[in-house]
């Protein structure tokens, strides 16, 4: 019996070789995700409560290290309070921090909210300004902070990097970047300057209902066959349907006061929950 002749390669064992993605290819699958999102969620919005720019501000600086709904609960009694920079300004400190108390790190949010303030009513005639590089003049404003305001008080297109934004882009291997900024400035590359803004509204729905840090709900998720992370979280589809979390799971939103279009509940106020 003669020798077994060595065995060919397998064309399909080469097929499974995974090739590096091109920028063409990128730049395609990023707006193929991002037309997705936009499907499931036509109702994309900005989840902090507000009703002019100052609000949106004051809303946005308390809203670090907690929920859009406890800034939301928080904000009704604040701006009854101190409905414009010039009575915010002039607040009492104590009395300011007893107020926004719920929202966590109330003492340094009141020093902020104060000095911001304090700086619209001297420097800007009393209203919030409508450019970047003023914006982040203002204490405990940064360029996440600024880029919610520009975008959604005055139409100025912009990227916010958030946790949730951070944690789907690089999920999705659209950037590797860490740093916020270096983040926002290689996903800005991939998108027309005016999906900025709804991109952003887009990917944060995405991150908090769906695609969430421990267990992405990865078998209930509409952009799945787009996704290279897909499998790091649930798979079975109806496992995968009870980790969804506000109206996609049945349960209110975090606006008091949502969008006319916002198919869930809203939220309950303060001691309602």
């Amino acid at each position: 019996m003669g020798e077994r002749e060595p065995a060919k390669k397998s064309k399909t064992a080469k097929s499974t070789k995974t090739k590096p993605e091109s920028r063409l290819a990128l730049v395609r699958r990023a707006r193929r995700i991002n037309r997705e999102l936009s499907e499931v969620y036509p109702y994309a919005h900005p989840e902090l409560d507000f009703e002019n720019p100052f609000q949106l501000l004051v809303a946005t600086v308390l809203s670090a290290q907690t929920t859009d709904l406890r800034v939301n609960q928080t904000t009704p009694d604040l701006f009854a309070v101190y409905p414009a920079p010039e009575d915010m300004a002039a607040a009492n400190p104590e009395e300011l921090e007893q107020i926004i108390r719920p929202t966590g790190f109330f003492r340094a949010k009141a020093k902020s909210l104060i000095g911001l303030s304090t700086a619209l009513r001297d420097r800007f005639g009393g209203e919030v300004p409508g450019r970047l590089e003023d914006l982040v003049t203002l204490p405990g404003v940064g360029r996440k902070t600024a880029n919610v305001v520009l975008g959604n008080a005055f139409g100025v297109p912009g990227i916010t990097v958030d946790t949730h934004f951070g944690r789907l882009v690089r999920r999705w291997k659209w950037t590797e970047q860490e740093d916020p900024e270096k983040v926002e400035a290689e996903v800005a590359e991939l998108f027309p300057k005016s999906e900025w803004t709804m991109l952003s509204h887009r990917v944060v729905f995405h991150g908090r209902r769906v695609c969430h840090s421990r267990k992405p709900a990865c078998g209930a998720c509409a952009i799945a066959p787009l996704c290279p992370a897909y499998g790091e979280g649930e798979t079975d589809p109806e496992k995968a349907k009870k980790l969804l979390k506000y109206e996609l799971g049945g349960a209110p939103g975090q606006r008091l006061k949502p969008p006319p279009d916002y198919p869930g509940k809203p939220a309950p106020p303060l001691g309602a929950e």
